[in-house]
């Protein structure tokens, strides 16, 4: 059996010194990462949730685990809920030196403390420790708070080579022989992770269009900053991974490239996501939203539309005509009208979606929008929510340089007339496929679904405006045309 199920955590590495010596590397390096969730603000500090050592850090290469809070100032938005810090997962390798080829997951050298004179850095960069949290998934093993639990249906070969997959942002993966991939979840917080919990639930409903999980990684905590204690974090959770399959996004704007028609892929993933929505209605409690339900829905889409009207000054002049589309649904609601509820993916869109040799379509990711809190993120919402991002997303690869996939978008805030019709029939395509399986075509419910699109497009823009200013004549685009809709 490997080190990982047999060493136990060690008094050592929960001692405040360890934290102390980590902290200015920390304070320079967590920043820097892309999935670090606070950046624009600066770290005041860090307190230490768990410490455990994953291989002996007194040997040659030792391997720590660390959730840590890292503490900086509130933004007005947060208010006093920021104090408390975000909780980040980190696996940090002790070397007494680098070798070249680990160069670019340098940390730091640490000058005092139980480490002193040792070099740490990103651990998955670094196939050993990689080797480490397979063994223990596989394994089933139990280290200090960290619990690797698994389905003992599948099975996990030792020994399947790891490579860190570098093109994800909010959290990091780790793909095994080509045979598995494991999603360590980077900001981590309390509770049911519906990564985790509806990939499970599909699995029992025998759903093919979602890997079931094969393993998955948790920690059982008593947190100072939560002294009720008994709270569980998920951490990481393993999938088969789908040899070959490409992304719906990169497919897209492959076939945009060559000139292709995407209506086939459209429609097939429509039959997919409905599936998946059907599978999940089966699974979990659905529940009816009325007229008070859907005023609160229509309030938060409205007062997001005010926020980012305020921060982004190129919005305002469509912020009347897009309000329209939050009153009309409040109308609708008035009069009676009702919708059902039920579990979604919740951020749903090309990307998160992939298209195996066979052609047959998966659905992954299911954590939702991470900046959203877990409790928003489980509530049961209506299935055209998924559908509204979908068609958002293939606007999206329509107003992307249909020349050069993976470019930035065209400056123009239009596209070419066939662009545009790309986009319309791959509309159409993904919501005639999806009433091929739900029974009902979502543009039969034009309401809900313009008012779900145009708050998608407004957070588009607040995104875009704050993260990649070259993107934003996409989502204006689509906000004069929802703006203007009847």
């Amino acid at each position: 059996m490997s080190e990982a199920a047999t060493h136990p955590a060690t008094e050592p590495v929960a001692r405040p010194e360890l934290l102390a010596s980590l902290d200015p590397l920390l304070r320079e390096w967590l920043p820097r990462q892309r999935w670090f969730a606070g950046k624009g603000r600066p770290v005041t500090g860090f307190s230490l949730v768990t410490a455990n050592e994953l291989l002996p850090t007194s040997g040659q290469l030792g391997l720590l685990h660390l959730l840590i809070r890292a503490h900086q100032p509130a933004t007005p938005a947060q208010g006093a809920t920021a104090q408390q810090g975000d909780c980040y997962q980190l696996l940090i390798g002790v070397r007494e030196a680098l070798p070249p080829r680990l160069a670019p997951a340098l940390i730091g050298h640490v000058e005092e403390g139980p480490l002193a004179g040792r070099t740490v850095y990103e651990a998955l960069h670094d196939p050993r420790p990689a080797d480490v949290l397979l063994e223990a998934l596989r394994t089933g093993a139990r280290l200090g708070e960290l619990r690797f639990e698994r389905d003992h249906r599948q099975r996990i070969r030792s020994g399947l080579a790891p490579r860190l997959v570098t093109s994800e942002q909010s959290n990091s993966s780790l793909v095994y022989g080509d045979t598995f991939i494991l999603k360590v979840l980077r900001r981590v917080v309390p509770g049911v992770n519906p990564d985790l919990e509806l990939p499970r639930m599909l699995a029992r409903e025998g759903c093919p269009r979602v890997p079931a999980p094969a393993a998955w990684m948790t920690a059982d905590i008593t947190d100072a900053q939560n002294p009720a204690g008994g709270e569980t974090y998920v951490l990481g959770v393993l999938q088969p991974f789908v040899r070959g399959a490409t992304d719906g996004w990169e497919l897209a704007l492959h076939g945009l490239a060559k000139g292709e028609d995407f209506g086939g892929e459209a429609r097939a993933l429509g039959r997919a996501t409905a599936e998946v929505h059907t599978a999940l209605a089966r699974a979990l409690p659905t529940s009816t939203l009325g007229h008070v339900q859907m005023e609160l829905l229509v309030e938060g889409m409205t007062e997001r539309l005010a926020a980012a009207a305020q921060a982004v000054p190129a919005l305002r002049p469509y912020a009347p005509g897009l309000r329209t589309a939050f009153e009309a649904l409040a109308d609708l609601a008035g009069e009676g009208r009702t919708w059902t509820a039920q579990r979604v993916h919740g951020d749903l869109h090309l990307g998160q979606c992939l298209r195996a040799p066979t052609g047959e379509w998966s659905l992954i990711d299911f954590e939702g929008e991470p900046s959203k809190p877990l409790a928003e993120r489980r509530m049961p919402q209506p299935p055209l929510r998924d559908v509204a991002g979908m068609l958002r997303s293939f606007d999206y690869a329509a107003r992307s340089n249909p020349r050069t996939p993976g470019a930035a978008p065209a400056p123009a805030p239009a596209p070419a007339p066939a662009v545009s019709e790309w986009a319309d029939t791959c509309r159409a395509a993904y919501c005639a496929g999806y009433a091929e399986v739900a029974g009902h075509d979502p543009r039969t419910d034009p309401v809900l679904l313009r008012a779900y699109e145009t708050d998608k497009a407004v957070y588009e823009v607040l995104y875009e405006a704050r993260h990649r200013p070259d993107w934003l004549p996409v989502p204006l685009a689509a906000v004069g045309r929802l703006a203007a809709s009847p």
